[in-house]
């Protein structure tokens, strides 16, 4: 019988190989966003995909809006996929706020992932100048993009997609985006995106030992460049590695450099 969590959260395993990656979609995806990407590492590695509830196939009646109402509720809900999967030595490729719910989630699953690869991560959206940090957002931007949510839906998705996706130099990633974003229960949408944009995890990189990579698209509206040199000289064993790309999902504009990047990282068992 399968395991309820990973009926929960719809978890599919593809291929056969040595090590265990693990596939976790952004804000407003669910597995899919990872068709171009899959069906090549699995050619190597035993790949899981799953869903964060209130996306894709997962169990609707498990979102939780006082559990997912932060980071941590995700990060708990993958440190029991994990548990339920047994893994062991794993690689985690987190996209997005994945990439983060994956930094709280790594270290209270021991032993169960020994790398770590982020894609477009930012750790604050938010910018603090005081600080000398750019996550690329003033508060009141934000505040504007959750009240015109509450206020037109289609608009809100209409406009963040674009960012997303890459414009007009990506428009197919971000029509899909578009689509994908419409398709997201409304609930579940606001809560999410207000634990993703105003979360603030900047204290917690000194304190991740992982192995890890970070990728960043040189042209990102929602995670700049400058936020992917200020992870790395926190973090103390991370590599970063910039995509000339447009756009934040660099699985669905570049896939087979992404490919390239994370198998290149993956190390032996």
């Amino acid at each position: 019988m399968t395991h309820p969590t990973l009926l929960r959260h719809n978890v599919q395993i593809i291929g056969n190989g040595p090590r265990t990656v693990v596939l976790a979609h952004g804000f407003g995806c669910d597995q899919s966003i990872w068709r171009h990407v899959a069906p090549a590492l699995a050619k190597q590695y035993r790949i899981v995909l799953l869903d964060h509830v209130g996306h894709g196939e997962s169990d609707p009646r498990a979102f939780d809006p006082v559990r997912h109402s932060t980071l941590d509720g995700y990060a708990q809900d993958l440190v029991q996929i994990s548990e339920a999967l047994d893994l062991h030595d794993a690689v985690l490729v987190g996209h997005s706020v994945s990439a983060m719910i994956g930094m709280l989630a790594i270290p209270n699953t021991p032993g169960r992932f020994s790398q770590l690869v982020m894609l477009s991560p930012s750790p604050c959206f938010l910018n603090y100048p005081a600080d000398d940090y750019n996550g690329g957002f003033e508060r009141q931007d934000l505040e504007d993009l959750l009240q015109l949510m509450d206020s037109n839906y289609a608009g809100w998705a209409a406009y963040l997609a674009p960012v997303a996706g890459g414009g007009a130099h990506q428009p197919e990633v971000s029509a899909e985006m578009q689509v994908r974003f419409c398709a997201l229960n409304p609930d579940v949408a606001r809560t999410f995106a207000r634990a993703t944009f105003f979360a603030d995890l900047r204290t917690e990189l000194p304190d991740f030992a992982t192995h890890t990579l970070i990728v960043q698209c040189a042209h990102d509206a929602l995670a700049p460049v400058s936020v992917g040199h200020y992870m790395q000289k926190m973090m103390p064993n991370t590599e970063l590695h910039t995509l000339q790309a447009h756009g934040h999902c660099p699985q669905l504009s570049h896939p087979e450099e992404t490919v390239a990047l994370i198998e290149a990282f993956i190390t032996p068992l």
